[in-house]
């Protein structure tokens, strides 16, 4: 990683690990490890480091948040499970001042009444939701847009 180049944190959240595998009719036939792959090497063509990380424990990815406190430049979050459920994430969050992705692979309102409410939502810059693995591409492609705005500008 280079350090003049902005850096992206991509997390996975809970089951994401099992992509490919878990529910394929909703979630593809892609794995984590190929979206990872391809996330990487996007951010070398946008000129930006992409950190990916998966946990299935939600201390974990607290923590990892809390350590990208003046790391990173942004955040892509499949908070996946956690979306729904979790304020300690949304906590976390909070204490950054950096763009927030959130990514959802499904349609989260097309889906069961539980799923329709984003514990992120409100404080997220952007969130994509139903374009499958193209919306980690998408958010990437986002996030570089609006660290360069600032970079730019500031």
């Amino acid at each position: 990683m280079e350090k003049d180049r902005p850096k992206v944190l991509v997390i996975h959240g809970p089951n994401l690990n099992m992509l490919g595998k878990r529910e394929p009719e909703i979630y593809g036939h892609t794995t984590l490890d190929e979206i990872n792959a391809s996330l990487k090497n996007l951010g070398r063509t946008l000129n930006i480091d992409v950190e990916t990380f998966q946990s299935n424990h939600e201390g974990v990815i607290v923590e990892k948040i809390q350590k990208a406190m003046g790391t990173c430049n942004g955040i892509v979050i499949n908070p996946a499970a956690y979306t729904h459920t979790s304020v300690a994430i949304r906590d976390a969050l909070l204490l950054l001042d950096v763009p927030i992705i959130e990514i959802h692979l499904s349609n989260i309102y097309k889906r069961e009444p539980f799923r329709h409410k984003s514990m992120i939502a409100d404080i997220a810059t952007a969130q994509i939701s139903g374009f499958g693995v193209q919306g980690y591409t998408m958010a990437l492609e986002g996030a570089e847009k609006i660290i360069s705005g600032k970079r730019a500008s500031g």
